[in-house]
């Protein structure tokens, strides 16, 4: 964040990161994506369709299993 005079830091730029963090910029489709990369843990997503800049889908998915710590 930039230096504000005084370490003050305008009641504007607080709300808009205070906005940023309620409503994010990052699209549902892409949240949902990085959840399911987040919940695979350890695998491969093969042929990932992308649309207009959005993941659509993957059409076949491999799980891994670690057998060792």
């Amino acid at each position: 964040m930039a230096e504000y005079r005084n370490g003050v830091i305008p009641e504007e730029a607080r709300r808009s990161a205070r906005e940023e963090r309620e409503h994010p910029s990052v699209h549902p489709s892409w949240l949902r994506l990085i959840r399911y990369c987040a919940e695979l843990r350890h695998g491969e997503i093969e042929k990932l369709k992308i649309q207009d800049g959005l993941p659509m889908g993957a059409e076949v998915t491999t799980k891994k299993v670690k057998f060792s710590p």
